[in-house]
């Protein structure tokens, strides 16, 4: 089923898509004047916001984890790093702010000259 919800997402989030669901608008605005019940109109309008709702929050996770995959390699990858943010970013929000200022905290101290 990821598969499937990953394709749609890919598909509708690239030009083609984009102009596939503006003819899809199109059609649905000029059906209207046509004699088409706008209850239909509404509701398969409807579902296609939220459609794009879905695709947008599907881009951005695949995005989001593309990128924490990415910066987790890195950490890794540096012999000098602490890996204790490795994962971080399935912790509960209060530890993430937490490590977030501890951070913060670390890097203002290095950055004031002694």
């Amino acid at each position: 089923m990821n598969h499937i919800l990953f394709a749609i997402a890919d598909f509708l989030s690239r030009p083609p898509g984009f102009w596939w669901m503006l003819a899809v608008m199109l059609v649905c605005s000029i059906a209207v004047p046509l004699g088409v019940d706008e209850n239909i109109i509404t509701f398969g309008l409807s579902v296609a916001a939220i459609v794009i709702t879905g695709v947008v929050l599907i881009q951005g996770y695949r995005d989001t984890s593309a990128i924490q995959a990415k910066l987790d390699e890195l950490i890794l990858a540096q012999n000098a790093a602490r890996n204790e943010v490795v994962g971080l970013e399935k912790a509960e929000p209060e530890k993430i702010a937490r490590e977030v200022a501890k951070r913060e905290r670390e890097a203002k101290k290095k950055a004031r000259p002694t």
